[in-house]
């Protein structure tokens, strides 16, 4: 059975920063590509960053420089850390997987300015 957790949101000040993780089981964890998505409150759910099973990794225009997407295959982890944050990054975050096409519940993110 799939599951995955995020963890690590929470209220931040803009310009803080935070990281987020996600835990992976019942997967082919390290052959998996990952990402991490957001929604916003009235807006449609959004790719941030993904990771491939080898390192590569993509961003959304909106976050590069900021956000780093890391992944540990020893543990399952899928990690997103969030630098200089701003108020537009607030949303509910999300982790994937995409081999599985499976979300996580998501965790919240709140951005105060």
């Amino acid at each position: 059975q799939v599951q995955l957790v995020e963890s690590g949101g929470g209220l931040v000040q803009a310009g803080g920063s935070l990281r987020l993780s996600c835990a992976a089981s019942g997967t082919i964890f390290s052959i998996d590509t990952m990402g991490w998505y957001r929604q916003a409150p009235g807006k449609q759910r959004e790719l941030v960053a993904t990771i491939t099973s080898g390192g590569s990794t993509k961003y959304a225009d909106s976050v590069k420089g900021r956000f780093t997407i890391s992944r540990d295959n020893a543990k399952n982890m899928v990690y997103l850390k969030m630098n200089s944050v701003k108020p537009e990054d607030t949303a509910v975050y999300y982790c994937y997987s995409e081999w599985y096409t499976y979300w996580g519940q998501g965790t919240q993110v709140t951005v105060s300015s």
